[in-house]
């Protein structure tokens, strides 16, 4: 990778979660207005699939720290018990 394409990756990887949602939602908007020329429109839409791959990575990070956590707790002096999520569903 050359300097200017590290550099976009670099400051793309410095986003929070929450600010690459809101670039996603920023890229989605730009997108469906449809106003945007066709070559700005795959340069949003590249953005916007780079966004959502990042986002993805965010969330499994998280979910593994929490795994880790959750697994400590459990082994660790006095242990705690987990069981899984049983959500509100109301699909039935």
């Amino acid at each position: 990778m050359s300097g200017p394409e590290r550099n976009a990756e670099e400051s793309k990887e410095a986003l929070s979660f929450e600010q690459i949602v809101e670039q996603l939602s920023q890229v989605v908007t730009q997108l469906e207005d449809g106003a945007l020329p066709l070559e700005q429109a795959l340069a949003a839409f590249e953005r916007g699939v780079a966004l959502s791959r990042l986002g993805s990575k965010r969330l499994d990070e998280a979910e593994r720290r929490i795994e880790v956590l959750v697994h400590e707790a459990a082994s660790g002096p006095g242990g705690v018990e987990t069981r899984p999520y049983e959500g509100e569903a109301t699909d039935e």
